[in-house]
């Protein structure tokens, strides 16, 4: 029995018909992230537009082709391959999140300004939320104010980490409005324009030797008496913290629905590698331990794909699947590493050259462990709910 129905395997055929056309031949071109590569992309995205193709994780009234999150799930298994698949369909993080909080709980003119031409893919956004000077795994100590100046908002902050903010067209930050509150009720979202006066995108912070241009980049950024108006709040006043929770609880599913994708690449070109090449008297499929590592792959493979599928199918059914997100967000990332790396081993140096994307896959996968909440905190939520179940009397189901 697959995991799918008929018509979302459909779907992802085309999917897999358009990243073998136009997706992979061009990586490297791409991946130049020079001027012919935005040229390039942009070519590419016009493409998936008269293909059907664009922006599956919203809902067609929010402007995108999606039907949920199995089904985007499902495509994602294709998508995912590629690091630059998502900016060539219009699903890119943090556009992907920062879009699906706005078509839930945007007013109708911040649907008009900012969530049509994100959807549409005429601008970029970011998300404003960690700061350098405090624990980014613990919200409730930012220390960016947003502070009520009759009908505006005026913000003072410094965050980094705020992904694709060069270039972009707005954020939307996460400032303390009210610092005397219940520490989950300091909170509010915020949507401030690029080219307001006061925001300074300091600069693009390297990771891992990586600056990035535009969209591939983690920016430090200013706020120093940025003024909006009220009317740009999202959701409402002191309702950060929940939102925060709306928007990273589906944006760490995607990721993981991403990361599918990248660990099959990474184990066909792992298994493929090890029939061609030999050593010691036969082609390294023959080795013990290479067979280990092919075999523990793809257990854990499959164990994050039905994990996947059953959170997405609870999010789908109005749970918001939390335990479910947590445990997988950490399971997965640790997977994504492992099967990454065995690849690059069976791969000797070769792995850790530009010849297979196996080594730039690497780079980014170790940051999985770490982004929208290091593996810790999630091991950590996931242990205190089911604790607290079991001291509440009421055990632990899996379903």
């Amino acid at each position: 029995m697959s995991l799918f129905p008929p018509e979302y395997l459909d779907a992802r055929a085309r999917y897999r018909a358009f990243m073998v056309e136009h997706v992979y031949p061009n990586e490297a071109a791409i991946g130049r992230e020079d001027d012919d590569s935005q040229t390039l992309l942009e070519e590419l995205r016009g493409h998936a537009r008269e293909a059907g193709l664009w922006a599956p994780h919203v809902p067609p009234e929010a402007g995108g082709t999606g039907l949920g999150f199995l089904y985007y799930a499902c495509l994602n298994e294709e998508i995912g391959r590629s690091a630059y698949a998502q900016l060539v369909f219009g699903c890119q993080a943090p556009d992907a999140g920062n879009a699906e909080i706005l078509h839930l709980f945007g007013t109708e003119d911040q649907k008009e300004r900012f969530l049509r031409p994100l959807v549409a893919g005429d601008v970029r956004s970011f998300f404003s939320m960690t700061e350098p000077e405090v624990a980014g795994s613990d919200p409730t100590l930012l220390r960016t104010r947003a502070v009520r100046d009759g009908d505006e908002w005026v913000v003072d902050g410094h965050k980094w980490f705020s992904s694709g903010a060069d270039g972009a067209a707005f954020a939307i930050v996460f400032a303390i409005s009210d610092p005397d509150a219940e520490p989950h009720r300091r909170g509010t979202m915020i949507l401030v324009p690029a080219d307001t006066t006061g925001v300074e995108v300091v600069r693009p912070v390297p990771v891992m030797g990586h600056t990035g241009r535009g969209w591939s980049t983690h920016c430090e950024v200013r706020y120093t008496g940025v003024r909006v108006p009220v009317a740009n709040t999202l959701g409402g006043e002191g309702d950060a913290f929940r939102l925060a929770q709306k928007r990273l609880g589906p944006g760490r599913i995607h990721h993981v629905m991403r990361w599918l994708g990248q660990m099959q690449r990474a184990f066909e070109l792992m298994c493929r590698y090890a029939n061609e090449r030999e050593a010691f008297g036969g082609p390294l499929a023959g080795k013990q331990t290479v067979q280990n590592w092919v075999a523990d792959s793809a257990a854990e493979i499959q164990a994050c794909r039905l994990l996947t599928m059953d959170a997405a199918g609870k999010i789908d059914g109005g749970s918001e699947a939390r335990v479910e997100v947590s445990l997988l967000k950490f399971y997965a990332a640790r997977v994504l590493c492992d099967v990454i790396d065995r690849a690059i081993q069976v791969h000797g140096a070769r792995g850790l050259t530009d010849e297979t994307p196996l080594a730039a896959m690497s780079m980014m996968a170790r940051g999985a462990r770490i982004y929208d909440g290091p593996d810790e905190v999630h091991r950590m939520v996931v242990a205190r709910r089911i604790l607290r179940s079991f001291a509440d009397g009421d055990g632990w189901t899996f379903s």
